[in-house]
């Protein structure tokens, strides 16, 4: 059948117009809450984490490109009655449009971490660099045009320990640099960040990524907890403590991951006080963990790659039962008025080791690259063998060892960090490998176990020039050592501690589910380049 160019026009205007209409609302943050923008209501997480793993045989998961498990879950979210999914792990590359209508269509939102194993921030040797850098972009470019995306997360429990506390501050520098490209593009998806409710510096992460320029700060605040267990109550959960934590907190906070499975069937009593009196004002719901039956033993269901079944146990049951019977009441939009003041960064110590608001430079490939172009002693082969990488390793440990290596080396606890810190290793080890050569006035070009070359004459003559390079943000000449303020006090007038509550006791654990940010340290100069190897040979990085 022929149909006319303005009758095909007109079909498209109402196919579009159909699409239009099916558009979720878009969410926004006020102060410390979530709101309908077009409503007005104030928005409570209803979710749950979907990553389902049994039976997967590809090396990289991704749940919403999987359009015979969407056609599976998506029903079994709508009896459930939740409006949010937190996703840990996709792969940019696939085709998401049909999950991602259907999940539309089903009124669910998505809550999607931005790393991903092979792309996140190391916790125990932190860098933040423009490959990683230009993964994540892909990432928000590829996810951005779906009008259901609610949030994204920059770091899932990164920093975990006293030691691991200097990886805060490459997480706040990706969040920097994510809300400078997103602002960019027109995008208005908040970033935020999730901890894992560790009681020694829990609420040093709490007050950090809420202070300095608002630029740099999060856009919300994420606790993946796991106290409330069988009977508890609020008071003897420690439920209650993170609601004190929490409270006159200036950006919204919620729940990202909760559940505690210690005692089985769950029942979800804490449900009452998430969406209820006790917690409501302060926190804007929560995400269940997790949807689908691993072998850590937390889901609600039983599915499978390639399998249209779904089994249902009898945690499905309570947590639908549980969930239909709270209503949490917000405020509007029009009717709140906020007044919280904004966190106060804690002071670097025993406890926290990073200054201020200082943080890593934003990721600059052509800084790295006119640094690259300078070197008259770099490396033979862009790719190094497993061997020629464990030789540099060891060889740049003990270069730096005996001349400063200050221009590719960070100090958090001190705010410093050098030019070339966001390059990434291969490049930072080229650099070393130049400056051993500069100690000897170039009279030897070589690194023992690993093909070097002499450059006679170099393309850039003068460094200082590459200092004045764009940024991958576009900024030109970006600071690096005295990028934020560097101060412990109080960033204005409009900042405040939180001291949280310290009574906490022991948390409970997941035990052995996998970590969505594969990072474990404290991390620098020296005996991180020992590490530097580890990168370098597994082809990580490639100049």
């Amino acid at each position: 059948m022929k149909v006319s160019l303005l009758s095909a026009t007109c079909i498209l205007g109402a196919l579009h117009a159909a699409t239009s209409a099916l558009a979720l609302d878009p969410i926004e943050i006020k102060g410390s809450k979530f709101f309908n923008s077009k409503t007005g209501e104030q928005f409570f997480f209803k979710g749950i984490a979907y990553q389902p793993r049994t039976g997967l045989k590809s090396p990289n998961p991704d749940p919403l490109a999987d359009v015979d498990g969407c056609k599976r879950d998506i029903p079994i979210f709508k009896e459930l009655g939740i409006n949010s999914i937190r996703v840990y792990d996709v792969d940019y590359n696939n085709d998401h449009d049909k999950c991602m209508n259907m999940l539309e269509d089903a009124g669910i939102y998505l809550l999607l971490d931005i790393p991903s194993p092979d792309y996140s921030i190391n916790r125990a040797q932190p860098y933040w660099d423009h490959d990683l850098m230009k993964q994540w972009v892909a990432k928000v470019d590829t996810f951005s045009k779906y009008s259901n995306l609610l949030a994204w997360i920059a770091g899932n429990e990164v920093a975990n320990d006293v030691d691991s506390t200097p990886s805060a501050a490459f997480v706040k520098a990706a969040i920097r640099d994510m809300k400078a490209y997103m602002k960019n593009k027109g995008l208005k998806t908040p970033i935020g960040y999730v901890d894992n409710d560790d009681m020694n510096i829990r609420m040093n992460l709490i007050n950090y990524f809420n202070c300095g320029d608002e630029d740099t700060r999060a856009d919300f605040y994420g606790i993946n907890t796991y106290r409330w267990c069988g009977s508890a109550t609020f008071e003897s959960s420690g439920y209650s403590d993170i609601t004190k934590n929490m409270t006159g907190y200036s950006i919204p906070s919620l729940l990202t991951e909760f559940g505690c499975n210690l005692v089985r069937p769950r029942t979800f009593t804490d449900l009452k006080s998430l969406y209820g009196s006790d917690m409501a004002g302060t926190f804007s719901g929560g995400i269940l963990y997790e949807y689908s039956e691993e072998d850590n033993g937390y889901g609600i269901v039983k599915v499978s790659y390639g399998d249209s079944k779904v089994e249902k146990n009898e945690d499905f049951d309570n947590f639908k039962k549980a969930l239909a019977n709270v209503k949490p009441t917000g405020v509007k939009i029009s009717d709140y008025k906020p007044n919280a003041k904004n966190s106060e960064c804690p002071s670097a110590g025993s406890s926290w080791k990073v200054k201020g608001d200082a943080l890593p430079p934003t990721p600059s490939a052509a800084r790295c690259q006119c640094m690259l172009d300078s070197l008259a002693c770099t490396f033979k082969n862009t790719n190094l063998t497993a061997s020629e990488g464990k030789a540099v390793g060891e060889a740049i440990g003990h270069i730096c060892g005996q001349t400063s290596c200050d221009e590719i080396s960070y100090n958090t606890e001190k705010g410093e960090y050098g030019n070339y810190v966001a390059c990434d290793s291969n490049q930072r080890a080229a650099w070393v490998v130049n400056k051993n050569a500069a100690n000897q006035k170039y009279a030897k070009c070589e690194i023992d176990g690993a093909a070097t070359t002499a450059v006679s004459s170099p393309k850039v003559k003068d460094t200082k020039t590459c200092l004045t390079k764009e940024d991958d943000i576009g900024n030109i000449g970006s600071p690096s050592s005295n990028v934020g303020s560097g101060s412990d006090k109080e960033n204005d007038q409009n900042s405040t501690k939180h001291t949280g509550s310290e009574s906490d006791g022991e948390d409970s654990s997941k035990g052995s589910e996998t970590k969505s940010s594969d990072s474990s340290a404290f991390a620098q100069p020296l005996s991180a380049f020992a590490k530097l190897s580890v990168a370098v040979a597994a082809g990580l990085y490639i100049l």
